[in-house]
């Protein structure tokens, strides 16, 4: 077991210390170390408390399971649509603890335009960041053109960057303006990107759901996971390109506001307008105010993004936010990045973007699975469990998180007795749900979008939900919107 973890430290070190009130065990097996905190508040960064064809392969006989819990027909494994059904759900997002302060003035500056107000706060924190990155960036080129990209990992903190550390735009800026190089530290907490543009540092939260199908926030708990120092990453991605700048930044939004992912989308759109909102405060950009163009994403099902690519590069903007789904971002990552325009997901985590040939111009805020898939593993570790069988959706993030969760449980002396994969496009899940009930394992992991509440329901139904499996989600589903939705009967 040490060995295999062994080998796994190349590819990602994360370390995890979880409270044994938050997950029923103490001990840890693996290699890593991270730290934790209980949340005694409403947390969030990634966001609040929210935040093909059926394949499948047996990673060996279910064990036999004491941790089934109720029959399937007991009056207390709960029914698809029963409020209450999901108490006991866990799963991990990116997160940090957002300031009250911060979080009021998201809200506030969201609401004041006419917009309803959020509970879940996820890829808030991510989604201001990137801006107020990008934003720098081009203060310290003096250039919105292309030459700006070259700057953004040093504002992190990252590729050598270090610098003085500050924690918004108006005060970095007027370091850069003194001939200091800012280190940023923002809303998101430290990122010190690597050379290619994504961070090595990450916080998550693990999210639990109450009685009444939202996350209880008293039971959340954060965890610090750190990425290796990989030479393949370390070094900076040349930056291909020669696009020229005209002295107005323009920053434009791939945004779900349809789409399987639509409810990220306010969370999203609303640290976005803020960190407009704070630039333009503070003067802008190149003397100038930072001009926007609000752009949506749909999802991979669609051409939707294609469409607005291609309407937000005629309008000569010089960096697109965006998208929230890897698969997405995939679609339209090469037409983005030969037009010399950067692409800037806070909420992209698919590790094949890490590697990705993105000319240099491709960076995210959020972190990749590879440490997502550790963090997930060790908390299904951690409560107790011998067995775990994983559902996840077949496409980039389904099946990269899916694949190093698997890794990282067998790693941890986890037996994974069924992986199976999803199309996306199903309206159904009995099937998969049926093969998950006869592998009977101790814990159950799913992975995918808002089509995990329809998932939830089949298993509720089947007898093997939250109220008999322990079950567990993670960053595409975890949040009070899931809990909403699987109420709803959606």
């Amino acid at each position: 077991m040490h060995k295999t973890r062994a080998r796994r430290v190349s590819v990602v070190v994360v370390g995890l210390s979880m409270f044994a009130a938050a997950c029923g065990s103490s001990k840890t097996t693996s290699s890593t170390a991270t730290t934790a905190t209980t949340a005694g508040t409403a947390t969030t960064a990634a966001g609040t408390a929210t935040t093909a064809a059926s394949t499948g392969t047996t990673a060996g006989s279910a064990a036999g399971t004491t941790t089934a819990g109720t029959a399937a027909g007991s009056t207390t494994a709960g029914k698809p649509g029963q409020k209450g059904a999901l108490e006991g759900m866990k799963g991990t997002t990116p997160l940090v603890k957002l300031s009250d302060d911060f979080k009021k003035r998201v809200l506030d500056n969201w609401t004041k335009e006419g917009n309803a107000t959020f509970a879940d706060f996820n890829y808030t924190a991510e989604t201001y960041d990137a801006v107020t990155i990008i934003a720098l960036a081009v203060e310290q080129a003096k250039d919105d053109g292309i030459a700006y990209t070259k700057l953004i990992n040093g504002i992190t903190g990252g590729n050598g960057g270090k610098g003085t550390a500050c924690a918004d735009f108006k005060s970095c800026d007027a370091l850069i303006k003194a001939g200091t190089q800012p280190h940023y530290t923002g809303a998101g907490g430290d990122y010190q990107f690597s050379g290619n543009g994504e961070p090595t540092k990450a916080s998550y939260g693990v999210l639990q759901f109450g009685a009444d199908d939202k996350i209880d926030d008293s039971k959340t708990t954060f965890v610090t996971a750190t990425a290796p120092a990989d030479p393949a990453l370390a070094a900076q991605t040349p930056v291909d390109g020669t696009r020229k700048g005209d002295g107005e930044l323009k920053i434009a939004t791939l945004l779900p506001q349809t789409g399987s992912l639509a409810f990220l989308g306010p969370p999203e759109f609303a640290g976005f307008d803020l960190a407009i909102a704070d630039i333009n405060a503070a003067g802008g950009v190149l003397g100038k105010p930072v001009a926007t163009v609000k752009g949506d994403s749909g999802d991979a099902t669609t051409d939707t993004a294609s469409k607005t690519v291609d309407s937000e590069l005629s309008q000569n903007v010089d960096a697109i936010i965006g998208a929230a789904s890897s698969g997405v971002s995939l679609s339209v990552i090469d037409k983005i990045s030969a037009a010399g325009v950067v692409m800037f997901s806070p909420a992209n985590t698919s590790k094949k973007l890490s590697t990705y040939a993105d000319h240099g111009l491709y960076f995210r805020t959020a972190p990749s699975d590879i440490l997502q898939g550790a963090v997930l593993a060790q908390v299904i570790q951690g409560d107790g469990n011998a067995t775990v069988g994983i559902i996840a959706r077949n496409d980039a993030y389904g099946s990269g998180l899916s694949d190093d969760l698997q890794k990282d449980l067998v790693a941890a002396g986890v037996k994974v007795v069924l992986l199976k994969l999803y199309d996306e496009k199903a309206t159904s899940f009995d099937a998969e749900v049926d093969a998950l009930k006869a592998a009977n394992p101790d814990a159950i992991a799913v992975i995918g979008f808002d089509e995990s509440s329809k998932i939830l329901a089949s298993m509720v139904e089947k007898g093997i939900g939250p109220k008999v499996k322990k079950v567990y989600g993670c960053d595409g589903n975890i949040g009070t919107a899931l809990g909403a939705a699987f109420d709803a009967g959606k």
